[in-house]
């Protein structure tokens, strides 16, 4: 690999900025002027740039995705980290807290002042950490790592399964005889469904989806379609920052959209939701500010959880290996399906992160980054750069994409009296750095979280009780292997560190970061 191409790959993975390593959450260094240069390059007019313009104008945001999508990912990673002010916009939270919670959960969400403040740990991550009081038992926020690829997989199964379900209603209508058929997608099987002669369809015996069957795969009970609706909902819910996004506007009025990250929004086939505000000029929350978040934010933003990388597999033992296993004799595997894959991979680059006790000089991991993008000849300087588009087998992700009843211990309380049944399959990835557990937090460790499991995981919560004592500890051991890391103390072949460097750990460590490239420090994002 040429040392330009290599350069190009790294700044793919450049999530962090700063030299030495980011915080979980950041200011900028015209906000806070300090020797160290510590913190965000740019001030958020910088990062806003001049809109989202096109592809052939520096400074749009579709431009930098388009033609320097590394630089977008840093972008994005910075906005991500950053601390708003309230002059920029920041709160109030909705409605100011006050109004009916029953009606709207949001209004117990925030204030936070960055995304980092629920998704910021391990340090530097897209991480876990937050807690709201969305419901009466609370939501713990979950780690965002591999997000990207949960999107894409959602994204596919929903079309499989539509698909198979629009050639029924043909074969039913054309035949005019009753047609019932099951519907699966990558080996997962949601149910059946029977189409009547004149093409309408009965969706009784479906099982984890809903009757449009789109698949949700965002929030512990699957109510939201696609990253970009995520980051602006949580903009507006959880800091009281409201957008304007065309995407969003045009989709939920009933248009298709692809999202400047290949996400196809229909409004047509999905209830797509809506921006907070009307208009660029729209303040909703009349607090005197208006486009508190621009689009070319947004594009940056769901550009770089696209990207996001994927947890990694932490030191194995024999003792790990046994209780792998374990955990696929127990049929942990029925719901926590190990490998998925994709078929059209929309990222621009992978890593893969796994224990390397010789080159995980500082926190016993080591990450391999591989590129996924193609440029395009003929389309000018810089080229624009498309991502491959391939085939994509997705490793230890453990997850079906379906709602499940896991029994009452996990039922949750709504504040009108309800109480939610379903909730999404977790995926396992992760799982070893991510306690407490469950989607409110309630289950102290891994060994609780198993143990209440109930409804349909109750026999395989069965056949873990009765393991030994031994046996259940290699099972958890297992499960403490799917890690997450922190990507500026993660050494991989883009930055393998120097464990001999003065000052090592605080440098040296190396990292998923950008080289300086660049003469002067402050043309870093």
């Amino acid at each position: 690999m040429s040392t330009f191409f290599l350069c190009l790959v790294l700044a793919t993975m450049s999530f962090i900025t700063d030299l030495p390593g980011a915080q979980a959450q950041e200011t900028d260094i015209f906000q806070h002027p300090n020797t160290e240069l510590a913190g965000i390059k740019k001030s958020l007019e910088q990062q806003i740039g001049a809109g989202r313009g096109n592809i052939n104008t520096p400074d749009f945001s579709l431009y930098i995705i388009n033609r320097d999508p590394f630089r977008s990912i840093r972008r994005g990673r910075n906005l991500f980290q950053r601390k708003f002010t309230i002059s920029q916009g920041m709160g109030p939270r909705n409605g100011d807290g006050f109004g009916d919670i029953s009606a709207d959960n949001s209004l117990g969400a925030g204030l936070a002042d960055s995304c980092a403040a629920c998704h910021g740990r391990p340090r530097s991550s897209a991480g876990f950490g937050g807690d709201v009081f969305t419901r009466p038992d609370s939501r713990d926020a979950p780690h965002l790592s591999g997000l990207g690829i949960i999107e894409m997989l959602a994204d596919e199964i929903t079309q499989d399964l539509r698909q198979t379900r629009d050639q029924a209603i043909a074969k039913a209508k054309g035949g005019r005889v009753s047609v019932e058929v099951s519907l699966k997608s990558k080996g997962i099987s949601y149910g059946k469904i029977r189409v009547n002669p004149d093409g309408s369809v009965d969706p009784s015996r479906l099982e984890g989806v809903d009757a449009d069957l789109r698949v949700r795969p965002f929030f512990h009970h699957g109510g939201t379609i696609s990253i970009r609706e995520f980051v602006v909902g949580a903009l507006n819910g959880e800091m009281g920052m409201e957008a304007f996004d065309p995407d969003l506007a045009k989709a939920a009025g009933g248009e298709k959209v692809v999202t400047p990250s290949g996400m196809v929004l229909n409004g047509k086939t999905d209830t797509i939701e809506a921006p907070p505000a009307s208009s660029e000029s729209d303040d909703p929350d009349r607090d005197g500010v208006a486009n508190e978040i621009p689009v070319s934010v947004v594009d940056h933003l769901e550009f770089y959880l696209l990207n996001y990388f994927k947890p990694a597999i932490g030191r194995e033992t024999r003792d790990s290996q046994r209780g792998q296993k374990l955990f696929q004799d127990i049929e942990c595997t029925r719901c926590h399906i190990q490998n998925l894959v994709i078929e059209r991979d929309r990222r621009v680059a992978d890593v893969e992160t796994s224990y390397d006790e010789k080159k995980g000089i500082f926190n016993d991991l080591f990450a391999v980054a591989t590129p996924l993008f193609q440029e395009v000849r003929g389309s000018g300087a810089p080229s624009v750069k498309k991502p491959n588009g391939k085939r994509f087998v997705v490793k230890n992700m453990y997850a079906d994409f379906k709602r499940h009843d896991l029994g009452s211990t996990y039922w949750e309380r709504n504040f009108d009296g309800s109480l939610t049944k379903e909730f999404m399959t977790e995926p396992l990835w992760g799982v070893g750095s991510t306690a407490p557990y469950g989607h409110d937090g309630r289950s102290i460790d891994l060994w609780s979280a198993i143990m209440r499991h109930g409804g349909e995981a109750k026999n395989s919560r069965n056949r873990f009780a009765r393991l030994s004592e031994e046996q259940q500890g290699q099972v958890i051991d297992f499960l403490q292997t799917l890690v997450l890391f922190p990507p500026d103390d993660t050494a991989s072949n883009l930055n393998p560190g120097d464990s001999q460097a003065p000052n090592f750990p605080q440098y040296g460590h190396g990292n998923i970061n950008l080289p300086v490239l660049f003469n002067n420090p402050r043309d870093l994002e």
